[in-house]
């Protein structure tokens, strides 16, 4: 599925977090955005994955404008397209990691734990699944993420600073992780960060301003 933005511009009031933002995300690729601190990129990511309202232009997947969805809708749609990595990994406490990473096959009402043991173990986490979040490292931790957002095969992922809290080892083994899985299942991948080293791992490398989107 082709993500499609096309001059998207976000504000509040008449303060403008960003204007005329147009990208295109073929089937596969990975795209990094880059841009100074304030400039909106989380606030980019939520409005391609129909979180937040925008106040021009238009967002689609696969054709599909998502200003012509309502809430119910848009959130159907996430759940069996969208898959999201947060920098603060947003695991639950009080589930086990293999329940975590099978939570969006619960909400489609898919139970498959063969298909969440072959993901633990391509996540590097395999004999991990029984184990409370508390009881990994950070880097296991957004391991569990990166499952749990790929477990039902998205077609787009969005990825907020994953690696933001890591160290810088533990940083690449966790884009390794993701780059693999996303090239396994063909996933677009849009990945915001301030870290050089991830954004070298993408296809494409985008620049966010106020102004507007640009780049490779």
């Amino acid at each position: 599925m082709t993500l499609k933005v096309t001059g998207l511009a976000k504000r509040y009031g008449d303060a403008a977090v960003f204007a005329n933002v147009s990208l295109e995300v073929a089937p596969g690729e990975f795209v990094a955005i880059v841009g100074e601190s304030g400039v909106g990129k989380s606030t980019l990511l939520n409005c391609m994955a129909g979180l937040d309202d925008w106040s021009e232009g238009s967002v689609a997947l696969d054709g599909v404008d998502l200003a012509t969805l309502n809430d119910d809708q848009r959130a159907l749609w996430r759940r069996r397209h969208v898959g999201f990595v947060f920098q603060a990994f947003h695991v639950l406490p009080h589930l086990d990691v293999a329940q975590n990473v099978a939570l969006p096959l619960m909400l489609l009402n898919v139970h498959d734990d063969a298909r969440v043991a072959r993901m633990l173990d391509a996540v590097g986490l395999a004999g991990l699944g029984q184990r409370l979040p508390q009881q990994l490292s950070g880097g296991q931790r957004q391991r569990v993420a990166i499952a749990r957002a790929l477990i039902h095969r998205p077609a787009l992922l969005l990825a907020d600073e994953p690696t933001g809290n890591l160290d810088p080892a533990t940083a690449g083994r966790v884009m390794d992780v993701l780059v693999a899985q996303t090239r396994e299942h063909g996933t677009s991948v849009v990945l915001v960060t301030h870290s050089e080293a991830a954004a070298a791992r993408a296809d494409r490398v985008l620049h966010l301003t106020a102004e507007g989107i640009s780049g490779s």
